[in-house]
């Protein structure tokens, strides 16, 4: 089994922006354009991930934070496919260029997604997003583009026999534990809305005064309103 996180990153939104997977640190790959939006990067990380990994049969573990991309190719897609790629109004789909290509990429291949909870310490999905802003801001500021070593040889050494993958020993759950599980769950599901086509939507996010501050944090970095920043993280 192969198992990746794959990320993007826009500044501005659109603006210069990156994407990237990342197996481990000799493992992984990353790119990005002049002006692109963070769903672009999203998509094309997870494109790339899978052109990287074409020539092999293992299944593919894609660990996304992205609930957009994982419901485009999980839920969504089949539908926009029937109807000639286009959403319920009539317009054509965002994206349809990469989603396209993304459709191609997926025929025939042992895939499924792990959502993950973007910037709260999955290391591997903190890697990848650390290498696709990384990317963004070298288009910004006309630097050297890092893309990373690519699927090499070392890759092959990070693909896990599923044989050996053996589930690790667990202590009984508290009923604690099982309140939290149940509030991953409904995090997993904010974006998961009934209408992806409506061209806007309304949700109502509560934040702690640490998150609060980090997002204001992270928005002045970006040069962004708070705003403007999470409209970018979503």
């Amino acid at each position: 089994m192969i198992t990746a996180a794959a990320d993007g990153s826009a500044l501005g939104n659109p603006g210069p922006a990156g994407w990237a997977w990342y197996v481990d640190d000799g493992c992984w790959a990353a790119g990005g354009w002049t002006r692109a939006t963070n769903n672009q990067g999203e998509l094309k990380a997870v494109l790339e991930l899978l052109r990287a990994t074409a020539h092999l049969d293992d299944e593919l573990l894609i660990q996304c934070d992205s609930q957009y991309v994982i419901n485009c190719v999980t839920k969504w897609m089949p539908g926009w496919k029937r109807k000639g790629w286009r959403k319920s109004d009539g317009k054509p789909v965002l994206n349809q260029d990469l989603l396209l290509e993304l459709d191609a990429a997926l025929v025939g291949r042992r895939y499924r997604f792990e959502w993950v909870r973007g910037h709260a310490g999955h290391a591997a999905n903190e890697a990848a997003d650390l290498r696709a802003r990384a990317v963004a801001e070298a288009y910004r500021s006309g630097g050297e583009i890092p893309s990373g070593p690519g699927w090499s040889g070392e890759c092959e050494a990070s693909v896990t026999p599923v044989e050996s993958v053996v589930p690790e020993a667990s202590d009984p759950v508290s009923p604690a534990a099982i309140a939290a599980a149940d509030r991953e769950l409904e995090d997993a599901a904010l974006f998961d809305f009934d209408d992806p086509t409506a061209d806007w939507l309304t949700m109502t996010l509560e934040l702690t005064a640490e998150e609060h501050t980090r997002l204001l944090e992270r928005a002045r970095e970006a040069g962004q309103s708070p705003d403007e920043f999470l409209r970018g993280l979503i």
